[in-house]
């Protein structure tokens, strides 16, 4: 259900106008480097929503709902032209009566909610509009009313056209990278903050986003939350649903979260930088073997000229597994997104509380082991870390105290935690039992351990085992239970911190199960208790 409509297109050439109605109905995909449209099928939109089932003469759901909504549409608003429709309902401009400001009306028929279904989609998605007002590139929801036959949903009116149209309309097709930058930071903030919410779009692709105004330099708006849904804690999705082309593999897989939005933005990033869809075929299935099988080619022409910023940056989006991939607030902090950006602009990371989280829960031995792997990582590696513990810090003094751990993990808004719980985390990151957290104890609890080795393999094997050699004293190849005693200081029985790593059970950790135990440190979903 799309929530803001533009009232204006972008055109290109007559060309690029074709391609973007083509592009639009599912029917062709875009060559952009000879503008000729070829024959392909576009995904469709929602694989995974419920089928429409008739009402068999029953009153439909919606009519007899009373949604708690205001009554008093018609005193405040007056309804003018039709923007849009969908399959519930229409969108509308409409002015307001006291104000005179124009607004976007989406008029939902209650007779088309049949099914109880229907009726809790409309409600979740006012909800979502809800708890994301406020975000600067998100359209604004002003408010929603009732009467006996609709639902009206009142939002910001966006008039500035789709970002697929300003992509067809550009030469070739493609941004400079400066301009891409500016829109993918744009988007990555909305991913940030949904996920900051519990929430994942699961449709995010050029058509969902449109900008605020006519200008060239106007805000871009993620819009048509209709796919989107909360996720709780512990849990993935298990539904296809999206658009074939922006489509991660996870959901084909159905078992996908928060990671998904941001392989979306990445299909999006490589096409705003070459004009082309990175994973292409002419059917749907097609398409989804591409997304699960082919990595995206960076040969082809404007690739080589394009800089390596660019590409590694959107090689670290399209990562296929969701574990290694960047989060939103981590794609923020990449040099090449963040340039021309403020570092204050960067949300507080999910898998960051989540790490530290978990961190409480591991055994002293794994906890050893991450602070040894932490050492070993120099200041460009540290960057997003860096970013996030600034964010934390709020007094900017250097460290984090316990009521500033306490503001940044209630930024998880699915997450409830006390109090004692909070002071629990605190004490595990604090290495020297001072009260608070230095940077160097924050980056062991919150290493994204397989982003390290799915990024670069060899540098991974290296410091993993610089790291193993701190707890090999006498480099023997293997971590007695006396050597870890050396290296911890800590007192009493060492074997039980040993079992978990010691798979062969001899009573000594190799290299390789030490590799092993740190890989396990991150493998539970960013979403997992």
């Amino acid at each position: 259900m799309g929530l803001c409509l533009s009232t204006t297109r972008v055109s290109g050439s007559s060309s690029n106008a074709a391609a973007a109605a083509a592009m639009r109905q599912g029917a062709s995909d875009q060559n952009h480097n000879n503008n000729k449209p070829n024959g392909a099928q576009d995904g469709k939109k929602d694989r995974g929503r419920r089928k429409k089932q008739s009402s068999g003469g029953v009153i439909p759901c919606g009519k007899k709902t009373d949604f708690g909504y205001a009554k008093d549409f018609d005193r405040r608003y007056t309804i003018g032209k039709l923007l849009g429709h969908g399959q519930f309902g229409y969108t509308y401009v409409a002015t307001d009566r006291t104000t005179g400001d124009r607004v976007a009306v989406k008029r939902i028929e209650k007779n088309k909610m049949v099914l109880p279904v229907a009726v809790e989609d409309v409600k979740r998605e006012v909800k979502i509009l809800q708890a994301l007002t406020g975000h600067e590139n998100v359209v604004q929801f002003h408010n929603a009313f009732e009467d006996e036959s609709y639902v009206f949903i009142v939002m910001e009116l966006c008039e500035g056209g789709e970002l697929l149209d300003r992509i067809l309309a550009k030469k070739d097709s493609r941004y400079t990278e400066k301009d891409a930058a500016v829109v993918v930071r744009q988007m990555l903030k909305v991913a940030a903050e949904c996920h900051l919410h519990g929430l994942v779009h699961r449709d995010m692709k050029p058509e969902n986003f449109l900008f605020k105004s006519k200008k060239e330099n106007s805000p871009l708006k993620a819009t048509d939350f209709g796919l989107s849904d909360f996720i709780r804690p512990g849990r993935k999705f298990q539904d296809i649903v999206g658009s074939a082309y922006y489509v991660a593999p996870e959901v084909l897989k159905r078992k996908s979260g928060p990671e998904s939005d941001v392989w979306s933005i990445g299909v999006i990033t490589y096409i705003l930088l070459c004009g082309r869809r990175p994973f292409w075929d002419k059917t749907e299935d097609g398409i989804f073997k591409e997304v699960l099988r082919k990595k995206p080619d960076f040969r082809r022409k404007p690739w080589p000229t394009i800089s390596e910023s660019a590409k590694d940056f959107v090689k670290k989006l399209l990562v296929k597994d969701p574990r290694a991939r960047l989060t939103a607030a981590q794609a923020l902090s990449h040099p090449w997104v963040r340039e021309g950006g403020d570092a204050s602009e960067i949300p507080i990371d999910i898998s960051v509380l989540h790490n530290m989280r978990q961190f409480v829960k591991y055994n002293r031995f794994k906890q050893f082991a991450l602070r040894a792997l932490a050492s070993t990582l120099d200041e460009d590696e540290l960057a997003d870390l860096k970013d996030q513990f600034d964010a934390i810090d709020v007094d900017k003094n250097g460290y984090i105290s316990l009521e500033e751990m306490k503001q940044a993990l209630a930024k998880d808004l699915p997450w409830k935690l006390k109090e004692s719980r909070v002071l629990e985390i605190l004490q595990a990151i604090d290495t020297n039992t001072d009260g608070s957290v230095d940077f160097h104890e924050f980056v062991a609890a919150t290493l994204h351990v397989h982003q390290l080795e799915e990024h670069n393999s060899e540098k991974w094997f290296q410091r993993s085992q610089v790291a193993f050699e701190k707890f090999d004293i006498d480099k023997d190849g293997f971590i007695t239970p006396e050597e870890l005693r050396m290296h911890t200081g800590l007192r009493g029985s060492i074997d039980p911190l040993l079992e978990e790593a010691d798979i062969d059970m001899d009573g000594r950790i190799s290299l390789s199960e030490f590799r092993r135990l740190l890989r396990t440190a991150s493998m539970s979903s960013k979403f997992m208790t």
